[in-house]
C-alpha cells in the first residue's frame, strides 16, 4: 500500500477525486488495501468516501487479509483468487471476485476465496463468482455478500447483514447465528437442513416481498457486478424460484424482536 496506492490515491485522498488504478498482484502481496482504508478513515472520518470514489482492478492472487477492513468509497476487483481472512472487518467497501476471464472451469464448482472471509464485517458488500473456503461471514454484523457455495461453519455467530449462498454450505450451518439474515439456494432442502445448526435458527421459505426484493436485489448486484452466469440463469426464471427453491435462515431471537418492534410500531 504504501509503496503504490497511497501515493497514486492521493487526488482521492487530499480532494475526494476520482481514481481508478490497474494492478497486477500476487500471493506474497499482503494486507493489500489495508493502510489505503486507515488513511481514508483518519482524513474523511467514519462515514468515508463517496461511493465507488476509488476503483481499484487486481489481477493475480492475493495474499492474506486482501482488502482488510476496507471503507466506503473503495470498491477492489478482483480478476483472479484470494487466500483467507479476504475483506475481513469489512466497513463499508465493496469487494468483487471472479475468475480470470480465459479460465475455463465453472467457478460455481471451484474455490476462489480462502477461509474466513468477511470475519467481523460491520458494513459494505462483496461479491464471489465462486465458492468460498470454511467460516464464511463468521461474526458479520452488517455486511452483505454473495458467493456460489461454502465450506463448513458459514455464517457462525453471525449478528447482522445480509447473505445470499448459491450453492452447497458445508456442516454446521448457521451455528450460533443471533442475528441478520441468511438466503441459502437449496433445491434439496433436506440436505441443506440436515447441514444446518438448527440451534438458535428456523428455516422458512422466501415468500414475503420484502425478503423476495432484497434477494432478487442482491441477485442482480452479484450478475452486474461478477457477470455470474448462476445468477443471470436464476433471473431469468423469475420470482417463483425465488420462493420455491430458496431457504431462508432465521435467527429465532433476532425474528421475536422484529415482531416485537412491529407491534410496538402498531401501537
Amino acid at each position: 500500500d504504501q509503496v503504490v496506492l497511497l501515493e497514486r490515491c492521493r487526488p482521492a485522498l487530499d480532494q475526494g477525486e476520482k481514481v481508478c488504478l490497474d494492478l497486477s498482484i500476487k500471493n506474497t502481496n499482503r494486507a493489500v488495501g489495508t493502510m489505503l482504508g486507515h488513511e481514508i478513515m483518519k482524513r474523511w472520518g467514519e462515514a468515508g468516501l463517496p461511493d465507488n470514489t476509488i476503483h481499484l482492478r487486481f489481477q493475480g492472487s492475493a495474499g492474506q487479509s486482501f482488502c482488510a477492513w476496507l471503507p466506503a468509497g473503495v470498491t477492489a476487483v478482483l480478476e483472479g483468487d484470494a487466500n483467507d481472512y479476504v475483506g475481513k472487518g469489512l466497513s463499508g467497501g465493496r469487494i468483487v471476485t471472479y475468475p480470470p476471464n480465459n479460465s475455463t472451469f465453472a467457478a460455481q464448482d471451484n474455490i476462489l476465496v480462502g477461509n474466513v472471509v468477511l470475519y467481523g464485517a460491520t458494513g459494505g458488500q462483496a461479491f464471489f463468482r465462486g465458492r468460498a473456503a470454511e467460516r464464511f461471514c463468521i461474526r458479520n454484523s452488517g455486511a452483505s455478500a454473495v458467493v456460489e457455495g461454502v465450506g463448513d461453519h458459514g455464517c457462525e455467530y453471525m449478528t447482522g447483514g445480509r447473505v445470499v449462498i448459491l450453492g452447497p454450505t458445508g456442516r454446521n450451518f448457521a451455528a450460533g447465528m443471533s442475528g441478520g439474515i441468511a438466503y441459502v439456494w437449496a433445491p434439496e432442502p433436506d440436505v441443506f437442513r440436515s447441514r444446518c445448526n438448527l440451534g438458535m435458527v428456523e428455516l422458512e421459505r422466501v415468500h414475503d416481498g420484502e425478503d423476495i426484493a432484497e434477494l432478487a436485489t442482491l441477485l442482480s448486484l452479484h450478475a452486474r457486478y461478477t457477470d455470474s452466469s448462476v445468477a443471470l440463469n436464476l433471473i431469468e426464471q423469475g420470482e417463483e424460484i425465488l420462493c420455491n427453491e430458496f431457504v431462508k435462515v432465521m435467527p429465532v431471537d433476532y425474528k421475536n424482536a422484529l415482531a416485537k418492534q412491529a407491534a410496538g410500531f402498531r401501537q
